[in-house]
């Protein structure tokens, strides 16, 4: 697999890893820059590097990215792996109160931090993000960006994952 990774010219890789972190094709172009990978677990870390790196601005950019989750009007633009990861989740077939309890969180959370709720949603049920939404919203601003960051790294890490399944 990784053999094949390494050969993909640079469209084709950024193609497959452009997405890992929200419509952030750019880190996906700089890690094609540190061809040749040994293995995944390699590609996976310089990944995640170049995330971690980046300016405060840079991130921002990608936790503004990420789409409100459970938002039924913006559904199509989604992300074909936001789509999913919120399917997933049961995040599509809420009831009508949990889709405006979402709503009001959204808009809260975004008021207070100026960046939207991120949650690896992943194995998790509607209930449980909800309620870690309501837990989050009530924090300071520099621990949910901490928290927001991780969240993005964890996303990434398990999109990676998948990317490595295939």
């Amino acid at each position: 697999m990784i053999n094949k990774i390494n050969n993909l010219s640079k469209s084709s890789f950024v193609e497959v890893f452009g997405n890992v972190f929200e419509n952030a094709d750019w880190i996906a172009k700089k890690l094609y820059d540190q061809k040749p990978f040994k293995n995944f677990q390699q590609l996976s870390e310089k990944m995640l590097y170049i995330f971690d790196n980046a300016n405060k601005e840079n991130k921002l950019k990608i936790l503004n990215s990420h789409p409100d989750l459970a938002d039924k009007t913006k559904i199509d633009l989604l992300t074909p792996d936001s789509n999913k990861e919120q399917n997933n989740a049961g995040l599509n077939q809420c009831s009508e109160s949990e889709f405006i309890e979402f709503k009001n969180l959204n808009q809260k959370y975004k008021k207070k931090f100026g960046f939207p709720f991120i949650c690896a949603v992943k194995n998790k049920s509607k209930i449980e993000i909800l309620n870690n939404f309501k837990e989050r919203v009530t924090y300071d601003i520099n621990i949910e960006f901490i928290e927001a960051t991780k969240q993005v790294k964890k996303i990434a890490s398990l999109r990676i994952n998948e990317i490595n399944k295939k």
